[in-house]
């Protein structure tokens, strides 16, 4: 065979090669760049979809949280004039009717005693009016609060028994169960009623409502807000009650840490309200006619009248700027 032919059929093979490889060369690395920057993208787009997706979730979470809120908001302000809700909230078993009875017999027997000690018609009555009304109001106040300061005080472990049992698979049903045989009053106490609530078919929210008008505290607010939220939008309800636990452990913290702040002002406020009266005494025990002028002549009075105006208006404004609300 001729040394030429072969020479030139080798030449033929190696050009065409060369224009192969150009030829890929040139349109694969584009081809490939192209559909990598389709790939990139369409996970760009996905995650933004994505993110767009929890993010008007969050924002209608953040609208019923609000909106619940607010309604609760309303119901505190209407039940704190009746009577009916404080007991309920105080834990006593009296009705409305024999509560305003003992309320009347208390104010007549402050009034009685003003008149026995000869106190002044107008002034009698006014005892009469605080000791049939306003003391036993702030007596009812006073036990509500401490009944829901321990409720608050046991909510946050009752949570984590929640979140354990959820983990280990059992229902939220037997859960809340555990609560009310595990957990110390009232707390244990308000959960067994919500349970033979459920069991004559009230539906959990309607319990939850009810268990709210007998403790009004807002950790259980925000415990029914979450199971609401997870019925109607799903998700994972050990993770959620689990923030949650964790909220309520900061919110306690934060109290616990302003009112360390506060009990200077707190101890100020008392030392102000003790030293008016403090004075007049040890005056009326050195010099008994120094301050006589005070309680017999109309002008003493009037002044009198308006120191404790004073101090009063004083000493609430001082627990206004103390006082927060969680």
């Amino acid at each position: 065979m001729d040394p030429m032919l072969i020479l030139a059929a080798a030449l033929a093979f190696v050009a065409t090669a060369a224009a192969g490889f150009a030829v890929l060369g040139l349109q694969g690395p584009s081809g490939k760049a192209a559909k990598r920057a389709q790939a990139l993208v369409q996970r760009g787009r996905l995650p933004r979809q994505a993110a767009r997706a929890p993010t008007a979730d969050a924002g209608q979470r953040r609208k019923q949280l609000l909106r619940g809120l607010q309604e609760q908001e309303k119901k505190r302000r209407a039940a704190a004039f009746d009577a009916s809700a404080k007991l309920r909230q105080a834990g006593l078993n009296l009705s409305p009717k024999a509560f305003w009875l003992i309320s009347a017999g208390v104010g007549l027997l402050f009034a009685t005693v003003a008149l026995a000690l000869r106190v002044k018609l107008p002034v009698a009555l006014m005892l009469g009016f605080v000791g049939g009304v306003g003391l036993p109001l702030w007596f009812l106040g006073v036990l509500a609060k401490r009944r829901r300061a321990k409720f608050a005080l046991a909510f946050a472990d009752a949570v984590d028994i929640i979140v354990r049992g959820l983990r280990t698979g059992l229902p939220l049903h037997d859960c809340l169960k555990m609560i009310g045989k595990e957990c110390p009053e009232p707390l244990a106490g308000e959960f067994r009623r919500l349970i033979e609530s459920l069991s004559m078919g009230v539906t959990l929210e309607q319990g939850l409502e009810k268990m709210h008008e007998r403790m009004p505290a807002p950790e259980l607010r925000f415990f029914a807000i979450v199971l609401g939220i997870q019925q109607k939008t799903g998700g994972n309800l050990g993770e959620a009650l689990g923030n949650l636990s964790g909220v309520l452990r900061g919110r306690r913290m934060m109290r616990e840490k302003i009112k360390a702040l506060s009990s200077e002002a707190v101890s100020s406020a008392g030392v102000i309200a003790c030293l008016p009266p403090g004075v007049a005494g040890l005056l009326s025990v050195v010099n008994p006619h120094y301050l006589s002028a005070m309680f017999t002549d109309p002008r003493g009075h009037l002044m009198l009248a308006m120191g404790a105006a004073t101090m009063t208006t004083g000493i609430l404004v001082m627990r206004k700027m103390i006082d927060f609300k969680f």
